[in-house]
């Protein structure tokens, strides 16, 4: 078992910046592939991010390439996700999610999933 929880959205104009955290407990943090998601109103949940620890591979989806960056804090068990340049189109509720294997992208594939922080960027 894995617990995710959450923190850091809120709301930020257009071209500001907000930074998601997500603490992971209950198993040791780096056995699993870790991933950002993301689902705004009337749409499906979308892959923002992930990282896969062994062998190392990070993913972000075309949309967000160049402005959010994925990273761990092994020692604190903590997945984060850095967002740059925000745009409307990100208004969301940002969810964190873990799986045992390889990175994918489809979020049903995903076993662990944490309540979801709200993000919204107004123009």
């Amino acid at each position: 078992q894995v617990q995710l929880v959450e923190s850091g959205g809120g709301l930020v104009q257009a071209g500001g910046s907000l930074r998601l955290s997500c603490a992971a407990s209950g198993r040791t943090f780096s056995t699993f592939t870790m991933a950002w998601f993301r689902q705004a109103p009337g749409k499906e949940r979308e892959i923002v991010a992930a990282f896969q620890w062994n062998p190392s591979i990070t993913y972000y989806a075309d949309s967000v390439k160049g402005r959010f960056t994925i990273s761990t804090d092994n020692a604190k068990n903590t997945l984060s996700l850095q967002m740059n340049s925000l745009k409307p189109d990100d208004t969301a509720v940002y969810y964190c999610a873990a799986k045992q294997g390889w990175l994918t992208r489809t979020a049903n594939e995903y076993d662990y999933w944490g309540q979801g922080t709200q993000v919204t960027v107004a123009s």
